[in-house]
């Protein structure tokens, strides 16, 4: 089980490490988008916000690759991933199966590393 821990770390952090790093240096291209969608990246892209995220994205998938306060990484990228399924799931189906796979890897990690987050659901 150990490996697969391992496995899915190093995975979670790749993916983040080098989408969150496309946000600052634009090394993979996005075709347009139109519609909710299109309008909702627009938004993200002329506030800035894209930044913040793929600020987020880097430092937890680092966080995730070096191995060392792995729930500080889940932590980090929570939000994102939740915001990567609603964006799937309510604006663009396309590309969902990679958000499941990445989705059920942070799952499975939250699982392997619960007691560090068993302070949160204690009443």
């Amino acid at each position: 089980m150990k490996i697969l821990e391992i496995i899915a770390r190093i995975l979670l952090g790749l993916v983040f490490t080098i989408f969150g790093s496309n946000a600052f240096l634009h090394f993979i291209k996005v075709p347009p988008m139109s519609g909710p969608s299109g309008d909702f990246m627009n938004a993200m892209m002329s506030s800035g916000y894209v930044y913040v995220v793929g600020f987020c994205q880097v430092a937890g998938g680092l966080i995730l690759l070096i191995g060392r306060y792995v729930p500080l990484g889940l932590t980090l990228l929570g939000p994102v991933i939740v915001n990567i399924l609603c964006y799937h799931i309510f604006l663009n189906y396309e590309g969902w199966q990679m958000a499941a796979i990445v989705a059920a890897l942070a799952l499975f990690l939250l699982w392997r590393h619960r007691a560090n987050f068993a302070g949160l659901l204690k009443p």
